[in-house]
């Protein structure tokens, strides 16, 4: 297929925005998809986790035949998280669609990867999508966009853009309002006149950069990108190189799969310009190029940035192990990292001194937490512990920590509380400017170890409305020390079911983790002390019966609503005594050592350290 006949974009949009609806019916319209086929709702988002949280994870490619021109779409993460995917998606693709719903119009989540594809030098299109919508406002939408671009810089040329008016959900697009409105051919035609052809070499020996890695059980490692140079074809000799033009490993292309629809299609050879998997070698990953043997410069490329914090992820060995879920042996844990590591390019793990425990390193607590939360669904018990920062050490001996550069969205009365709570972690401001709508946007370098448990602060502090994206920056020196919590916990003194009476004698001592009647063991975290040190506590005692009938009374009692603890705030609020106990149905918190004089030993010999 020649390369003129060849569109690839990117599609940006927030979730619910209606992304998924429009590329369906993009596939419905261009006959990728037959009338009788059944089509999954949402046929992009792939992964149970993602549906759930309506956020695309793992980006994707689809492919659409319109005439005779081929048009790649891939899908971007909007999470930053994933911030180092989202310029290498974009490397892949000559334009791109920026999809705003007419009502709610442009929303900072997408500025992160918008600002991103402007910074390239693409030129978005944008289309202003659910127009039916009765309280749509196409016009001041279309404004609000203006403004957005021009508040990240873009050129007259990018402030230039083409806008369609459109219903996924009924497949039609306009360019004028006043239009009818009869299918979606007004946005293939803008796409195949706006996009310009991949700007490719279809003649030199072949080169690909390796952009998004997936471990297949059928065909091992695939790696997909776009084709720069040349033509791949099964069976040939081929290398992969790192990104400073070292070999990584020789190897034959076993597979070539294109997109067609959503589907992947084994073909014989593709071309430069096309996207394609391509599967045969087992070592080469993200951010290195794919090329024929001949070859000597790899492509240019960001690295993958590097692990900053790691938790242990050991077996759970608590006295209700094993109560809940059924994959709970180290050695089904240990397997199912190893799965985790050949597709997802963002962790590493390495084994502990304790056998049964495992050091996972990845790029902040959210996307550990992703990995935890899958796990759980699985079938999975684990203990986890505090998550900690991994440390560096340069030539003179000097401590370096990990720093963050973090974007944050925030309306204007929020911004003073957003700026002291980050100075208090050693953050430093960069910048801060308005970004429309009564909202800031403010920068910051910090310490990676500083944002721990930072998050959930930020939206209740922000009621919910607060953005923030965050990128690795680089290593910096230590940035002393940070104040972490400062209250001890309520410690369970026995084990059996919790009982609302005992609670309720409690509840001046601080406030609760749990519900009555949940069952509770010895060394289990159920309450936080109100004071800085921790406490054994008796959560098991009923009151005393006499043979005055008082169950009335007894069920009076008023107890204050309980702290609920979500996997990514225990994970945060423990500390390094302290394990998260997560099993399919439950999350826990627990001391390390559960026997109370063990833990009395353990901390003196932490003080004569």
């Amino acid at each position: 297929m020649h390369s003129m006949k060849l569109r690839n974009i990117a599609i940006i949009a927030h979730v619910d925005h209606g992304k998924t609806t429009l590329v369906d019916q993009m596939l419905k319209q261009s006959g990728t998809f037959r009338e009788n086929q059944q089509v999954a709702e949402r046929a992009m988002d792939s992964n149970d986790l993602e549906r759930e949280r309506g956020i695309t994870i793992l980006a994707k490619c689809t492919s659409i035949l319109h005439g005779d021109i081929r048009i790649n779409i891939v899908d971007t993460p909007g999470h930053a998280d994933f911030g180092g995917e989202v310029e290498r998606i974009l490397s892949m693709v000559d334009g791109v669609v920026l999809l705003v719903d007419a009502a709610e119009g442009p929303l900072p989540q997408t500025k992160f990867v918008v600002s991103k594809a402007l910074a390239i030098g693409l030129k978005p299109m944008v289309v202003v999508n659910k127009i039916d919508r009765p309280d749509a406002r196409a016009s001041e939408v279309h404004n609000e966009i203006f403004d957005l671009f021009s508040a990240l810089d873009a050129t007259e040329e990018q402030l230039d853009f083409p806008t369609l008016f459109a219903s996924g959900r009924n497949g039609w697009a306009v360019t004028d309002l006043k239009d009818e409105r009869k299918d979606l051919s007004p946005l293939f035609d803008l796409i195949e006149k706006h996009v310009p052809p991949p700007k490719v070499d279809p003649d030199s020996a072949f080169t690909m950069l390796a952009t998004i890695l997936e471990a297949n059980p059928y065909l091992g490692r695939i790696l997909t990108g776009r084709i720069q140079t040349g033509t791949v074809k099964v069976n040939m000799p081929i290398k992969g190189m790192s990104r400073d033009g070292t070999l990584i490993e020789q190897g034959r292309v076993t597979k070539v799969l294109a997109f067609r629809g959503l589907d992947r299609v084994p073909v014989d050879e593709a071309q430069a310009g096309d996207i394609v998997a391509i599967a045969g070698l087992t070592k080469t990953t993200v951010a290195d190029t794919l090329c024929d043997v001949a070859v000597t410069q790899p492509i240019i490329a960001r690295p993958i940035d590097p692990p900053t914090i790691a938790m242990t992820f050991s077996v759970n060995d608590s006295p209700l192990a094993g109560t809940e879920g059924d994959k709970v042996t180290s050695r089904a844990i240990r397997d199912r990292l190893m799965r985790e590591l050949e597709g997802n390019v963002a962790i590493r793990i390495a084994e502990s001194q304790d056998k049964d425990a495992y050091e996972v390193s990845g790029r902040g607590e959210l996307q550990l937490g992703i990995l935890i939360e899958t796990m759980r669904r699985e079938g999975f018990e684990l203990s986890i512990s505090r998550p900690r920062v991994l440390f560096q050490t340069d030539e003179k001996g000097q401590r370096l920590e990990p720093m963050e550069e973090i974007v944050v969205d925030v309306d204007e009365p929020y911004s003073g509380t957003v700026v002291q709570k980050m100075s208090e972690r050693k953050a430093e401001l960069t910048n801060m400017r308005p970004s429309g709508g009564g909202k800031v946007r403010l920068n910051f370098i910090a310490p990676s170890r500083g944002m721990i448990g930072y998050y959930s602060e930020f939206l209740s502090d922000t009621r919910g409305t607060g953005l923030m994206n965050r990128l690795f920056h680089g290593y910096a020196p230590y940035k002393g020390s940070i104040e972490s919590r400062r209250t001890g916990v309520l410690i369970a003194n026995g084990a059996g079911e919790a009982v609302a009476y005992a609670m309720w004698k409690l509840q001046e001592r601080g406030p609760m983790l749990i519900v009555p009647g949940v069952k509770i063991y010895e060394g289990m975290v159920v309450g936080e002390h109100s004071k800085s040190n921790d406490l054994d506590v008796n959560v098991l005692e009923g009151k005393k019966l006499t043979n005055i009938r008082t169950t009335s009374k007894d069920e009076a009692v008023r107890l204050t609503p309980p702290i609920i603890m979500t996997l990514e705030k225990a994970i945060a609020y423990i500390q390094d005594d302290e394990l998260v106990e997560v099993t399919p149905k439950s999350i826990r918190l627990r001391k390390r050592y559960l026997d109370p004089n063990m833990r009395k030993r353990m901390a003196k010999q932490a003080e004569a350290n």
